[in-house]
């Protein structure tokens, strides 16, 4: 029988652990939040959460001495799931509160949502709730998304959105008033998505599933 994968949360300080922890347990990993890099060797894969400032977590995952020791386990291929800020930080950077240096695992930046006026009203930003999510133009189905369908609702929480230099790099797309924006990605082993799935009931399940099986 095989074993079940062991998965490092990144504990930094900004992130939705418990939840996240519960959700990998649901589905069979075996996930161990840590605050060490050392850990990073031990680990089937990573997930890196995130709620808050990109500029406070970089600060944090600096601190932590995260920073190197991450780029360079993701670059020797390790399969790494981003949720919300933490697919953010993959970015090479953000316009939050200034510009900011990201992990630049990822050619793009991270954008504010724009104030928008719909039907004479004006749009909340933070953007929280749920949306649908669609495929972005020219995905086919993919091992991550099986079970997934196109049109399915997410639970979102966020006021800012990556915007990928690579249109290859679009997983998921889904749209806030006039905006359409990407709101998952996906290049080799990195794998990011603004949405919480561990918010978003069977379906988040069935993401955190599907990425349990590639590790």
């Amino acid at each position: 029988m095989k074993a079940a994968p062991r998965v490092q949360i990144i504990d930094y300080g900004l992130g939705n652990l418990f939840s996240i922890q519960q959700a990998c347990h649901q589905v069979g990993m075996d996930p161990v939040v840590s605050s060490s890099p050392k850990d990073l060797a031990g680990a089937n894969g990573i997930i890196l959460p995130g709620v808050g400032a990109f500029g406070q977590a970089m600060d944090r995952l600096r601190e932590l001495d995260f920073v190197e020791p991450l780029r360079e386990t993701l670059r020797a291929g390790k399969p790494m799931l981003g949720i919300c800020l933490g697919m953010q930080l993959l970015f090479d950077e953000s316009e939050e509160f200034g510009t900011h240096a990201g992990l630049a695992l990822l050619p793009g930046k991270i954008r504010r949502i724009p104030d928008q006026v719909e039907a004479n009203r004006r749009l909340r930003v933070p953007n929280v709730g749920w949306n649908q999510v669609q495929l972005a133009d020219g995905v086919q189905d993919r091992e991550i998304l099986q079970g997934v369908r196109n049109g399915s609702y997410m639970y979102f929480v966020h006021s800012f959105y990556a915007d990928p230099t690579d249109p290859a790099d679009w997983l998921l797309a889904t749209e806030y008033g006039k905006i359409r924006y990407c709101c998952a990605t996906q290049r080799d082993s990195i794998l990011g998505v603004q949405f919480h799935p561990e918010k978003s009931g069977p379906l988040g399940l069935k993401l955190f599933d599907n990425w349990a099986r590639t590790i």
